[in-house]
Parts: C-alpha cells; structure tokens; sequence
C-alpha cells in the first residue's frame, strides 16, 4: 500500500498503529517551507536529503483519504498512534517561542489527543517544571503515553525527562532506569501495561545506552535487558499476554549487528532462532506483536542489503 503526501516529497507511518477500525496515523510534509527553519521531529524518520525545510504535519488515513490533523496554532505536528474510538495522538507546535529550546527548534510543543470529532484537538497536561511533551500511543480504554521535559531538539533527550502516563485528565511520571534523558514509552495495551526504552547510560546524551523496559500496570519499571553479548535494546510493542517485541543490537549507541526478539515468561528470545528452516534473512527489529502472537517487523537481506518488512506467525509445538 503507498501512501501520498501533502505536497512534500515524503510521509512514513512512523510508530506502531495498532487499531481495530483501519485508520493509521503518520506524518507527512507539505509543500510549505518551515518559516522558522525548524527540522521538527519528523526530520528523523526521513532520509536527511529532504528531512528538513518544509512543514511537517500529523495525518490519519482511513478508506483511502490521507486527512492533515490541526496544530496548536503553530506550524508542524507529529501523529503515533490511534484507537477504535477514532481517538489519534501525538504532539503539535504552539506559538511560544520556548527559550529552553535547542536551535533550530523554535516553538514549544504538547502532547495532543485529536478526535473523535473532525478538527478536535485536546492539549494533555506536562509535569511540573518542563514545557514541552508528546504523546506515543493509546488503548481502547483512552490511556495515553508519552514523554514530558523541555522544549530541547524536539527528537528526544532532554524532551524525555519523564516517561508519562496520561489518565483521566492527569500525568503521572512512570519512572526510569536512573537517567533524565530518552524515556521513551511506545505503547500501552488494554490492561495498561507500558513499554519503551529508557538509558542506563546517558554520559553522551546524544548517544546513549539505551535498555528496553516493561511497566505493569500498578508495578515499578523494568529492565528488559538485552539479548546475550549485546548492550542496547528498545521495546516497540505488547499484546494482552504480556508478549514484548523490540530490537536488541550489539553496541552500546544501538549500532552493529541488530536483532529482532520476542520476551515472555521473564526470557528474552532471538527471533533469528524461531525462523522456519530454509529462511536466510536476518530479523532485526520486531515493530509490534498482537493478541494471536502474529509479529511485525523488518529484515535485512545479508547479501543485498535490502530491508524488507516481515510477518511471523507462531507455529504450535507438540510434544
């Protein structure tokens, strides 16, 4: 299936969209060169020939129609996620130029939730002392995730003081693994569990070690861990079995050899062993996983180089 845009050159379903209605959420650019220079959040899912310089909006797609979602009064927003309620997330620029923000970004952002209705847009509430937040993902029972800090380079660091829970009006700080930089939920199942990536070593906070984590619901935060010999990891998705899916790679900074898993039961698992014989790519990130155990995610072809996207569907094993 190919997506348009809306007058740019690009637009990607960025994070895992995960709904029973059909309607993704993205980011596409216009055609509209950014009047404050800004490379906004989406200049780190394009290719860096024409990541930056145009407006970059929020959009759903549903039948076939590729709808821009409003800002916050200013120029670029950023969709992740949506639910069966028609309910789309994310965050939006406002008018305020944010002294805490890192040049080029200009304006200070909010975690949104646009809909149900058409053009509807609510703004959710920041810890505390930050200024600026995001929104990742949302359940059915209209449970939001995201980040919360400052304004910063509008990708992530110091944006991510505080992983954060959005629930009936109020944000609650999740918790981390002991650094204020990268806490990063990705999504939250129907019963409220949370997954993400947070650092266990921010001493370069534009490149740190980063660790998959797991927070059930009424449960302090979890170290997910790596696969063995590996020093990086992120969890990308969870089903209502507590299955977790994400990347593992063998460098602290989330280069070299990097491998999809699966973790369940308190195991974390190589995908790379469950393949069926005669399968010769290498899974290197699982991108979701949902109530049947059906995996999402990319491959890369050891002899071309090329990156396709992969389906793994669990084959019973009797005794």
């Amino acid at each position: 299936m190919e997506f348009k845009t809306l007058g740019g050159q690009k637009s990607s379903v960025a994070r895992p969209v995960k709904n029973n209605i059909g309607r993704l959420a993205g980011i596409t650019q216009t055609g509209t060169p950014d009047p404050l220079g800004e490379n906004w959040s989406c200049s780190a899912f394009f290719p860096p020939a024409t990541a930056t310089g145009y407006v970059c909006l929020g959009f759903v797609w549903e039948a076939g129609v590729m709808t821009p979602l409003p800002t916050l009064g200013g120029n670029n927003g950023f969709a992740t996620g949506s639910n069966k309620f028609g309910q789309t997330v994310g965050w939006a620029e406002n008018t305020f130029h944010d002294p805490t923000c890192a040049p080029p970004q200009v304006l200070q952002f909010r975690a949104v939730v646009w809909g149900p209705g058409k053009d509807q847009i609510q703004q959710l509430p920041v810890i505390p002392g930050d200024t600026s937040s995001a929104a990742t993902a949302i359940n059915d029972n209209g449970q939001v995730v995201g980040i919360s800090g400052t304004c910063d380079q509008a990708v992530g660091r110091y944006t991510a003081a505080h992983a954060v829970l959005w629930e009936n009006g109020t944000v609650t700080d999740i918790g981390n693994l002991g650094h204020l930089t990268w806490n990063t939920p990705m999504a939250i199942n129907q019963r409220g569990d949370i997954v993400g990536f947070a650092p266990v070593n921010d001493t370069d906070p534009d490149n740190p070690q980063l660790h998959a984590f797991l927070k059930l619901k009424d449960a302090t935060i979890q170290d997910l861990h790596t696969l063995s010999g590996d020093l990086y990891s992120e969890a990308h998705g969870i089903n209502e079995r507590r299955q977790v899916v994400g990347i593992s790679c063998a460098n602290a900074d989330g280069s070299g050899v990097c491998r999809a898993f699966l973790w369940q039961d308190g195991v974390m698992t190589d995908l790379n062993s469950l393949v069926a014989p005669g399968y010769t790519n290498l899974l290197t990130t699982a991108q979701d996983i949902n109530d049947l155990g059906v995996i999402t995610g990319r491959a890369r072809d050891p002899i071309t180089g090329e990156r396709p996207a992969f389906l793994a569907t669990p084959v019973p094993t009797h005794p």
